[in-house]
């Protein structure tokens, strides 16, 4: 199994750029399989707490149900800078489900602007879908320098970073 905390490990380089784009904005895009095979998006948050990246979810979402069946996900953080000058980051892998009500608050309570009553706390503890993300693969895009070109920096386990220029 392959944590967060291994990614900022073998590529931390990679793993700070990466994770600095999925910090800089709440929202993220999700991709999981559904049950007839074809591909589902779905608005999502994720959590970086204690080296992994968590995935929190209302009970019976579709994506927790397609996450539950099939645990593969692909998940990219907001592009908002169309001059991609800081980059676009994708990370991959599989979805673990944990049943840990004490985590599942601890994650509630770092969420951006969280104003939870601790009613609100034990019901979504009790009732949520939490996953932990076990990475398979970590992309960062970005332009060149200068921006005539695509620079792409993958990581997957046991190859380290791998540079592509494309132009």
């Amino acid at each position: 199994m392959t944590s967060w905390s291994d990614v900022e490990r073998e590529a931390p380089t990679l793993a700070a750029a990466v994770r600095a784009r999925f910090d800089a904005y709440r929202h993220k895009t999700l991709a999981t399989i559904r049950r007839d095979g074809s591909p589902r998006i779905s608005g999502t948050e994720a959590t970086f707490l204690d080296g992994e990246l968590w995935l929190g979810m209302m009970p019976g979402s579709m994506k927790a149900r397609d996450l539950l069946r099939d645990p593969r996900l692909a998940i990219h953080c907001a592009t908002i800078d169309a001059s991609m000058v800081e980059g676009d980051a994708k990370i991959a892998g599989l979805a673990i489900l944990v049943r840990d009500p004490a985590l599942l608050r601890r994650l509630m309570h770092t969420a951006p602007d969280a104003e939870v009553s601790e009613e609100q706390l034990e019901e979504a503890a009790t009732a949520s879908h939490l996953f932990r993300v076990q990475v398979s693969e970590v992309v960062l895009t970005r332009l060149g320098q200068p921006a005539d070109h695509l620079v792409i920096d993958q990581w997957h386990p046991g190859r380290g970073v791998q540079r592509t220029e494309r132009r």
